[in-house]
């Protein structure tokens, strides 16, 4: 069944005109009158609808039951990715959406290849939000993540994160996820650019409070580091246990 993002109410029973993006959607996918499609705005739930007008600039449908289904994971996991280039950094957002991932934070790495400032940072993150809402449409989350403001690696750490669990993934890393925390309810994971972080990056973290988490014996990419990262936290920890 097709299924959009809103952002507006959904109140069983109503009638809604579809925004303009979710329209362009259901005439690629060539829906009728009469067809049903999901809709959901984030707040969590989802919603049955049915088409009950569909013309060339507008199409309205009309709304069923809320129904409450959760598929978000039982814990909350934050995701700290310096900004990496060409298409990994939408890479790693996609999937991280898939897999679970609650909120996004995108950091000015010292190592980082693209650099954002001003009208191109705020294009940037706009794009990635995008990405996040289509990656959710597809996987089902009812919930969807935020990607925060972009800061540098001396501002994030400088912050406050109220998790149980801060991971900086490091080739200084030696324990195990079991070892470091029972079943924490919410964590953040800190991955780095091409490259990885500077000594300097990496000390201010470890200083910090972060815990250093190293993937095996092997050197793995930027995206592939994040997304076996937020695998093994699921795995140990999240949704991927209980199933």
């Amino acid at each position: 069944m097709a299924r959009f993002f809103v952002d507006m109410p959904l109140t069983g029973g109503a009638l809604l005109d579809l925004p303009e993006r979710v329209l362009r959607h259901v005439q690629v996918l060539r829906l009728r009158e009469g067809e049903t499609l999901t809709l959901f705005n984030g707040q969590g739930g989802e919603v049955a609808a049915t088409l009950t007008a569909l013309g060339r600039r507008e199409a309205r449908c009309l709304l069923g039951a809320h129904d409450p289904v959760s598929r978000e994971s039982p814990i909350w996991l934050g995701l700290a990715q310096a900004i990496s280039s060409g298409e990994r950094m939408d890479f790693t957002l996609q999937k991280g959406v898939e897999m679970g991932v609650s909120v996004f934070q995108p950091l000015a790495a010292e190592r980082s290849v693209v650099k954002l400032a001003g009208e191109r940072a705020d294009k940037r993150l706009a794009r990635w939000q995008e990405i996040v809402v289509a990656a959710c449409e597809q996987s089902g989350r009812t919930v969807v993540p935020r990607v925060l403001p972009i800061l540098s690696v001396e501002a994030w750490l400088a912050a406050s994160h109220d998790a149980a669990v801060k991971l900086l993934l490091s080739p200084l890393g030696s324990k195990r996820l079991a070892d470091i925390a029972e079943r924490p309810t919410s964590a953040w994971l800190m991955a780095g650019p091409e490259g990885g972080y500077t000594d300097v990056e990496e000390r201010s973290a470890l200083a910090s409070g972060w815990t250093p988490l190293k993937l095996g014996p092997r050197v793995l990419r930027t995206e592939t580091a994040a997304l076996a990262a937020v695998a093994a936290i699921q795995t140990v920890w999240g949704d991927y246990a209980l199933s």
